[in-house]
């Protein structure tokens, strides 16, 4: 009896390419579903800029640096550090637009995560007609890497934001 090991092999590399193939994360667009209800929006009885002011005011009062400030757009941004080689930032960005009853705010937040990685270089030099060199000297270099970068869709977060403008409006806003 002889045993031949090519559908053997054959086999084990087409349950690999299956294997390989469903472990891809489902595309994003696939979950999106476009709501009405959205709880990126938050509405005001004042007018755009007076609305965004609010934002503004609010990211301050949270310790956001507010890097762009337009009248009707607001981008702030919050530096995290939970572990020592591990660190988030934090970017929000709110944008009023007039409405029939004042203005809607928008806000979109983004969690970037970094995470520090230990890198080393060596020096080298070349030299025409000798060719090149490699020193032994080594230099360690540690930098923060962007490991991930998602948008917060978590309706809470957005709540606790608009409430906290809706409070330094005097609470007068309805959602």
């Amino acid at each position: 009896m002889r045993f031949s090991f090519r559908p053997l092999v054959l086999l084990t590399l087409s349950g690999l390419l299956l294997a390989g193939c469903a472990s891809r994360p489902t595309p994003a667009y696939k979950h999106e579903s476009f709501d009405s209800n959205s709880p990126f929006e938050y509405w005001s009885t004042r007018v755009p800029a007076n609305a965004c002011e609010l934002g503004r005011r609010a990211l301050l009062s949270q310790g956001y640096q507010v890097e762009e400030t337009k009248p009707e757009s607001i981008r702030g941004e919050k530096l995290f550090q939970p572990e020592a080689d591990y660190g988030m930032r934090l970017s929000i960005s709110l944008v009023c637009l007039p409405s029939n009853v004042g203005t809607v705010i928008y806000a979109n937040a983004r969690q970037t995560r970094f995470a520090l990685k230990a890198g080393s270089s060596s020096a080298g030099l070349s030299v025409t007609g000798i060719g090149s060199i490699s020193l032994p000297w080594v230099a360690d270099k540690d930098s923060l890497v962007k490991v991930g970068e998602e948008t917060i869709a978590d309706p809470d977060f957005y709540k606790r934001l608009f409430a906290l403008i809706d409070s330094l409006d005097g609470g007068s806003n309805n959602n």
